[in-house]
């Protein structure tokens, strides 16, 4: 089979390059409406409290049963929750060094308010914003989401792009048909507490980290980038 070459990757940033588990489990224990009820729940606790959707695969404040709606709007407005979610380690050096081998990359990330996603993400990533596209796309319904999709179309036409040479990278079992339905590839980010694509999803490669990934790529696809024949010193594939 013919390798595809590959020259853009957008990655989703919670659950790939950012620890949004971390940021969940401060909130639920912590925050003054919330930590009365959860305060004494273990890391281990975290989907016997927010019961994880089939169809989206990861933690999501909003599919708890009774609070989902309030705990997210609270979690949202609540800076300190909000900002609170640390780079996965060798996420910065990843992609660090998938610039030098030319790949163009950018952030595609949902969420409730972009301005306020996009000053956030200006400084979690302050160390690669030189080469990193950052955008960011407001979250439509729940689960029945289009967001990224239309942005990723968006973004093939603003940029000058090719949809057969893009990745998604997205930890969302609903977020991969964004790339299927636009005829890009989709990799699945296997951070904490996901849970396994259904059978008719399950060709969909799948990766436990950002340097997994890499290792991926580098693997099963090509690319013309003129950088990346430059580049034999960096770390190569795992056979």
């Amino acid at each position: 089979m013919t390798k595809p070459v590959i020259k853009n990757i957008f990655w989703d940033v919670d659950g790939v390059l950012a620890n949004l588990n971390f940021a969940y489990f401060n909130f639920l224990t912590k925050h003054p409406n919330y930590k009365d009820k959860f305060g004494n729940i273990q890391w281990e606790d975290l989907p016997k409290v927010l019961p994880i959707h089939p169809k989206y695969g990861a933690l999501e404040l909003k599919t708890h049963p009774e609070l989902g709606t309030q705990m997210d709007w609270d979690f949202c407005h609540s800076p300190e929750f909000f900002n609170n979610r640390p780079l996965y380690p060798g996420a910065v050096e990843t992609l660090k060094e998938l610039d030098k081998l030319g790949y163009k990359q950018f952030t595609i990330s949902a969420t409730f308010d972009v301005d306020t996603k996009k000053k956030l993400l200006n400084e979690l990533l302050a160390d690669v914003k030189d080469f990193l596209t950052i955008e960011c796309v407001q979250h439509g319904k729940f689960m029945h989401d289009t967001a990224k999709e239309d942005m990723l179309k968006e973004c093939f036409e603003k940029y000058g792009l090719k949809a057969e040479e893009t990745v998604l990278v997205d930890d969302r079992i609903y977020n991969q048909m964004a790339a299927i339905n636009v005829g890009a590839h989709p990799v699945r980010m296997r951070c904490e507490f996901t849970t396994d694509l259904p059978e008719e999803l399950n060709w969909i490669p799948e990766v436990k980290d950002v340097v997994s990934f890499k290792e991926w790529l580098l693997k099963n696809t090509v690319s013309s980038a003129p950088n990346q024949v430059k580049s034999s010193n960096l770390q190569s594939p795992r056979e």
